[in-house]
């Protein structure tokens, strides 16, 4: 193992490492919204808006994130739309994350009880109100584990940008293989990177989690006396 090799391209590796950062966090942050919209666009009773949103659900969750890259960076310029790397790299992941982050949403907005927001309806609470203190709170409540999963998944779907010549982390590591055929440290490196970069992440989810399950927010006994 070649260490001073290793200690000389690690600079490499944290420019990488920080591209691979902020791509994923505008990536991840434009999938939550994107997932929240549309798990509100589910929960109403508009059978347009609601099959169109199916229809991108299916979509997005049965075609890898490197087919939609493709498309977007090679198949999009063929219609005059030409991207950079780096504004594929978030489109694609947006545009996968939406979808699994509407069936987390989905699933922990249709988890409440609906006598819940009856009840609220009939103390005199507008459903703006019944949304934001009753579902919305436990909603997240049940939705954090599956989000947090998500959040990692997609961090670790980022791997696949350098297909469309990103100089992600895994782009670093298959430029130094091809350059010097430092296999095995370019890869120690990359695993290394990708544990500096998630380990962290997996903690603070794993703390979220539990401070969200035990801050009360299920508990809408008060939240009806507003």
């Amino acid at each position: 193992m070649d260490f001073e090799f290793m200690r000389c391209y690690t600079p490499l590796y944290v420019e990488a490492g920080i591209l691979t950062l902020k791509i994923a966090f505008i990536g991840i942050v434009l999938a939550i919204m994107i997932g929240l919209v549309c798990s509100l666009i589910k929960s109403m009773n508009i059978p347009i808006l609601k099959s169109i949103v199916s229809f991108y659900i299916e979509l997005s969750r049965n075609t890898s994130l490197l087919i939609q890259l493709f498309f977007l960076y090679f198949g999009l310029p063929k219609l005059g739309i030409v991207l950079s790397s780096e504004s594929c790299g978030v489109i694609g992941l947006a545009f996968l994350g939406g979808s699994y982050m509407a069936e987390a949403f989905r699933s922990g907005i249709e988890g409440v009880h609906l006598i819940q927001s009856e009840s609220a309806l009939s103390l005199g609470m507008t459903r703006f109100q019944v949304f934001r203190y009753i579902i919305l709170p436990q909603a997240l409540t049940t939705s954090v584990p599956v989000l947090c999963a998500n959040i990692i998944f997609l961090i670790k779907e980022t791997s696949v940008f350098s297909a469309v010549a990103l100089a992600d982390l895994m782009f670093v590591a298959k430029d130094l293989i091809g350059i010097y055929y430092k296999t095995d440290e370019a890869l120690l490196m990359l695993v290394i990177a990708y544990l500096i970069i998630l380990l962290p992440i997996s903690l603070i989810a794993s703390w979220i989690e539990r401070s969200v399950r035990y801050a009360g927010f299920g508990d809408t006994s008060t939240v009806s006396r507003k």
